[in-house]
């Protein structure tokens, strides 16, 4: 038996242990369904930081999308997203300083900055309170991402850690899939958050999948979920999800000089785009949009020709741009803005802001734009465009060699959408939205899985040496 394996059985014993003598001096415990509740997910917990390096993304990023999802047991996701993220990073952290070849560069001392600068815009927010918890979060998130979430990547194949995110993206498309089109729930809610999931995640990935599938049955397999993910996603009208989906595809297919596949591709999504408007139910949350439209107004002005394809954005990018204005060098507050009105009367904005003094911005850009002030915000911004240069890093590596199997590749082509999502939805830095989490976290992992300049190796050289060095080479001197 190795010394993990029984430092694992001794941890184990010593917590059935514990909760035996616990339970048998407050017997009272067992009948209720809380206190169980809570001793099952400690033990889910503890199951799960053992085996931290293989299943803890997993749990954090589910743990996640069902705090986000229109579940009966939503509350208490709510609540544990936050225990979890803690345990991640609390756990992460020395897990990754143990292998001893930890590296930290400019890009996670940028982090820190963003850190930084949130924890000080809440000295100057009209919610300190709220505000501080909202540093707090990103804290957390940052240090997993930048230890935990490295862990769980395989030094030596890192790929692999990709090939099991496309396993989880294909489960999630299934069961999206059925509860969509066939039982017509919309766990996800609001519409755009369908858009972002297959937008930025699930059509990047299964495209991946496709391009690097090495058997035809495979390949069959992953274009029709493909195509099912392509279709939620139209049916979803979100045009931020659908146009981050198109910046990936062109992206991965333009970088791997694929122009066949990208025109049958074209063909195929122009196909799904018009069943998604003609047969598709459409959501009771969404546009109201009749079978007979046109794919131009459908997706273009979502029935509402007369606003301009921006129209649902402009009133909450003026509204944002104002607030700047009035407080434009510290801001109102990381994760807080100004509201009027009661808050004992106010309800939560979103899902993944779970806030009283929250609204929608309609841009993550202006959001912490306006959140930390023209001076919060560039760290925030440098880290934004150091995200962004280690895609186009990617890509052009991508353009030059053509190894789509390289594990950054998924990476960059998740990144690329996320940044471009960004723009139109307020959730980069929305730390309470399970998009937020799984895409720094594949940020900081694209960092080590960058790829590196090839090593030439040339043959010996000979260099001439002038006559009085070669004699005295020559003479043992």
């Amino acid at each position: 038996m190795t010394e993990n394996a029984r430092n694992t059985l001794l941890i184990l014993a010593l917590a059935v242990v514990i909760l035996l003598f616990f339970l048998l001096g407050h017997s009272d415990y067992l009948a209720n369904a809380s206190v169980l509740a809570i001793f099952i997910a400690a033990e889910l917990m503890l199951a799960a930081v053992l085996k931290y390096r293989r299943v803890f993304f997993a749990v954090l990023i589910a743990t996640f999308l069902m705090a986000g999802a229109h579940l009966p047991a939503q509350g208490v996701f709510l609540q544990g997203r936050w225990v979890v993220l803690g345990i991640a990073a609390a756990a992460g952290l020395p897990i990754y300083l143990k292998n001893g070849n930890y590296r930290f560069g400019t890009f996670h001392l940028f982090a820190f900055f963003c850190v930084l600068s949130a924890a000080a815009s809440a000295f100057v927010s009209q919610y300190p309170a709220e505000s501080r918890l909202k540093a707090a979060s990103l804290l957390l998130l940052f240090l997993y991402a930048a230890s935990g979430a490295r862990v769980t990547v395989p030094a030596f194949r890192p790929e692999r850690f990709f090939h099991r995110v496309l396993l989880g993206c294909e489960i999630l498309l299934w069961i999206t899939a059925v509860c969509y089109l066939a039982l017509r729930s919309e766990f996800l809610g609001n519409p755009n958050s369908l858009g972002a999931v297959m937008g930025v995640v699930v059509v990047p990935m299964l495209l991946w999948g496709v391009l690097i599938a090495e058997t035809t049955g495979r390949r069959i397999r992953l274009g029709s979920e493909l195509a099912v993910a392509f279709l939620l996603l139209m049916s979803s009208f979100a045009r931020a999800g659908i146009g981050a989906s198109i910046i990936a595809s062109l992206l991965l297919c333009v970088s791997l000089k694929r122009y066949r596949f990208l025109i049958k591709s074209v063909a195929a999504g122009l196909v799904l785009a018009t069943c998604a408007v003609a047969f598709v139910p459409h959501s009771v949350h969404g546009p109201d949009i009749g079978s007979s439209a046109s794919i131009q107004s459908a997706f273009l002005y979502k029935g509402h020709r007369t606003a301009g394809i921006f129209g649902s954005r402009q009133s909450v990018w003026q509204q944002t741009w104002d607030s700047i204005q009035q407080n434009p060098w510290f801001g109102t507050g990381f994760g807080t803005s100004l509201i009027s009105g009661d808050l004992t009367r106010m309800h939560y904005a979103e899902n993944h802001t779970d806030s009283w003094v929250q609204r929608e911005h309609g841009n993550s850009y202006l959001a912490i734009a306006e959140w930390t002030g023209l001076l919060g915000m560039l760290p925030f911004y440098f880290l934004v465009a150091l995200t962004a240069v280690n895609a186009a890093r990617v890509f052009t590596w991508l353009r030059r060699t053509g190894n789509a199997f390289s594990a950054a590749v998924p990476a960059a082509a998740i990144v690329a959408a996320g940044l471009f999502h960004a723009m139109f939805e307020d959730w980069m830095f929305a730390v309470g939205y399970y998009l937020c989490v799984f895409f720094w976290a594949i940020a900081f992992i694209m960092v080590d899985v960058l790829p590196q300049p090839a090593v030439v190796y040339a043959p010996d050289i000979v260099i001439p040496m002038p006559p009085r060095f070669a004699g005295a080479a020559a003479s043992g001197q």
